[in-house]
């Protein structure tokens, strides 16, 4: 397993690959990330403004980690990455 340091310290390198916007985690962007875990393991999220509104960011990203059975690495600003073995 890797350690989560050095996932945050790999995180720190990434591009958004999945950008949330205002229709919200939806079937098609939980797919989405999953393809990217799938593929790469790591996978880092942009959540749009327009999406939070009024709702707390720690709960969006533990929810996201939730629903695609990942492990949440670092979640900065608007900012979500994601691992999953």
């Amino acid at each position: 397993m890797i350690e989560d340091k050095l996932l945050k310290k790999i995180s720190m390198t990434l591009e958004p690959a999945v950008r949330v916007g205002k229709n919200g985690l939806t079937e098609g962007i939980i797919k989405e990330i999953e393809k990217h875990l799938k593929k790469k393991k790591i996978v880092k999220v942009k959540i749009l403004n327009s999406f939070i509104e009024g709702k707390d960011k720690k709960e969006l990203a533990e929810e996201l980690a939730e629903k695609t059975n990942s492990r949440l690495i670092h979640a900065v600003g608007f900012t979500v990455t994601l691992y999953k073995e």
